[in-house]
């Protein structure tokens, strides 16, 4: 009698030019002779897997791989390592994990606010909880109330850098997986092209850097908008609203986002014609989704006020600045006080503007401009009237382009545009929040021509600049060999100066290749930051000038960012097709004139 059980089917190899076929953006070929060879370090390295490699074998390798290097930055040191009183990031991550699991939740933005209050929207307090009690069943010594506070026992080190690790890994991986993936489905790329973007993007330094090495858990973010951007190239609008929604709640920076994902969303909706039911469902999931990661504080802050306790039972903290400007005094007794108390305490929070327009120095617009000429005199919030003035007008363009043109293969040029728009613009601007427009500009490499020699050079020195700009920040936490080894390899495997200068100084591809300008602006770029590293690492500043290397690094920084905010800006203009009128007219025109003078 024969089995009922079939056999496994044969898997196919998949021989199509778009799964294995090696193309010209990866490969060249020498004058003297036609045989292909790898165009940077990078392919050479996943050489072996050109041919029909299971990805169910690439993968993991991959992941392992990028793994080690984050978990070995780890082995440095940290913000605010051995610095007391106040300590530095770490200690603010591991103090929210504290707080969280000891306090009554409508407490959670009201405690301590001068040590580290929480100052990150709910879904960064859910997860520092859910890490909190997890690492109290562990050691609860790491987490005790307010004992704890500078706890620097190496297994709760250990312990938090696995935090970042494990909700790294659940987030921002599968979701730049996914994302790569259906990139390089939408615009024909090849299978093995698409696993050595993949490579680049996982290794990409600044990320790496300031969550595993300074760290912070900014990829949870990061990793919520690029599953965002893959649910909208999928087709998959209301899930897309739900990760965004999702990234806000995780971190505010995502703001930065928010215009071009908005203008995306309300042009499917308005072109080629009004589509109401979708512009009705994407708000309706979008009003949703904060509901639901807000229903918890809410709704616990309510029922602690049934209880009798109080948000701020030490009586220190004062009505939030929003609740205290209201034109009439609502009563504390009544049923909706404890929502609208969190609600602006929650608001007043999230956007400092006490602070003023930035706490240290980041090569950004007003940064640069304060080196030149003291903002301090001017009142603070005429500057915050400025700075919200230009950075509208520094994000229309992005968000007219992407609703008048809602093709999914722009968005993420929308989104560059718009984070570079918000990075040298908006108020309260940090060194770390460069991973933002950085983000949308290093998913490109998986995209068409991603890996070609246009699109490398100016990802790859974007990258460079924003690491560059970031190790004042990194030498304060003693890391300077984590910032070398890592720029360092990821230039290399890129084929990027400083440890390659072929992509600049080589024979161009017809197509693609790089315009004398460009190879001058870099070359000049990179050659800058060499020289400035030489100078920090071997010149004293000068008698009353000690910030005068910082100084220089903001200035440099900052007009290399407008020139990357610039040229994002362009492509979208270009790539969206408004030109092709123009310069279509004008060949017109100019072949006229050319046959009138023959």
């Amino acid at each position: 009698m024969s089995s009922p059980r079939k056999p496994r089917k044969k898997r196919k190899e998949d021989n199509s030019s778009t799964a294995n076929a090696p193309t010209s953006n990866v490969l060249v070929t020498g004058t003297k002779t036609t045989a292909a060879r790898p165009a940077f370090p990078l392919v050479s390295v996943l050489w072996p897997a050109r041919r029909s490699t299971s990805q169910w074998v690439t993968i993991p390798l991959i992941l392992m791989a990028v793994g080690l290097f984050r978990w070995t930055a780890g082995f440095w040191g940290y913000s605010g390592f051995n610095v007391p009183p106040m300590f530095g990031d770490f200690e603010a991550q591991r103090h929210w994990m504290e707080l969280t699991i000891h306090l009554p939740i409508s407490q959670w933005y009201f405690y301590d606010l001068e040590y580290w209050g929480l100052d990150y929207p709910p879904l960064t307090a859910y997860h520092s909880w859910l890490f909190g009690k997890i690492g109290s069943v562990i050691q609860p010594t790491w987490f005790a109330f307010h004992s704890s506070r500078g706890f620097e026992d190496q297994l709760s080190k250990v312990y938090m850098r696995a935090t970042v690790l494990v909700s790294e890994y659940l987030s921002y991986v599968p979701a730049a997986i996914i994302l790569n993936r259906t990139l390089a489905s939408l615009r024909g790329v090849s299978k093995w092209e698409s696993t050595i973007a993949l490579v680049a993007i996982l290794m990409q330094p600044s990320t790496i850097l300031i969550d595993y090495a300074h760290f912070q858990y900014n990829t949870v973010m990061l990793g919520f908008v690029l599953a965002s951007m893959a649910s909208i190239m999928a087709g998959r609008h209301l899930w897309a609203c739900v990760f965004f929604v999702a990234s806000l709640c995780f971190k505010q920076m995502a703001l930065y986002y928010a215009p071009a994902i908005a203008a995306y969303l309300l042009g499917i909706c308005i072109a080629p014609h009004l589509n109401l039911f979708r512009l009705i469902a994407i708000a309706a999931i979008t009003l949703l989704s904060f509901a639901a990661i807000f229903a918890p504080l809410v709704l616990g802050s309510v029922y602690d006020t049934h209880r009798g306790i109080s948000p701020t039972p030490d009586n220190k903290t004062g009505l939030p600045p929003l609740l205290a400007s209201l034109p009439f005094s609502p009563n504390p007794k009544a049923l909706y006080y404890p929502a609208i108390l969190q609600l602006a305490q929650y608001i007043h929070r999230m956007f400092p503007f006490a602070r003023g327009i930035f706490e240290d120095k980041v090569a950004n617009f007003w940064c640069a401009l304060h080196t030149i000429h003291k903002l301090t005199p001017y009142p603070k919030h005429m500057i915050q009237q400025i700075s919200l003035l230009i950075t509208i007008v520094s994000i229309l363009p992005a968000s007219m382009m992407i609703t008048s043109f809602p093709r999914r293969e722009l968005l993420p040029w929308a989104m560059a545009s718009s984070a570079w728009g918000f990075f040298l613009c908006s108020f309260q601007v940090h060194e770390k929040s460069v991973l933002l427009p950085l983000l949308p500009m290093t998913i490109l490499l998986g995209g068409d021509g991603g890996l070609g020699h246009e699109m490398r050079a100016w990802i790859g020195w974007a990258n460079m600049l924003g690491v560059w700009t970031m190790f004042p920040l990194l030498k304060r936490d003693e890391l300077r060999v984590p910032y070398a080894v890592l720029s360092l390899l990821w230039a290399y495997l890129l084929g990027l100066p400083p440890t390659e200068w072929s992509l600049y100084l080589g024979q161009q591809p017809k197509s693609g290749g790089l315009t004398p300008a460009t190879r001058v602006l870099h070359m000049g770029f990179y050659a800058m930051m060499l020289v400035w590293h030489g100078l920090e690492a071997f010149v004293k500043t000068p008698e009353g000038k000690p910030d005068l290397w910082v100084v220089l690094n903001v200035l440099i920084g900052a007009a290399g960012f407008g020139i990357c905010y610039l040229w994002c800006t362009w492509q979208l203009i270009l790539r969206s097709g408004i030109l092709d009128e123009y310069f279509g007219f004008r060949r017109m025109v100019e072949a006229g004139e050319t046959k009138k003078k023959q």
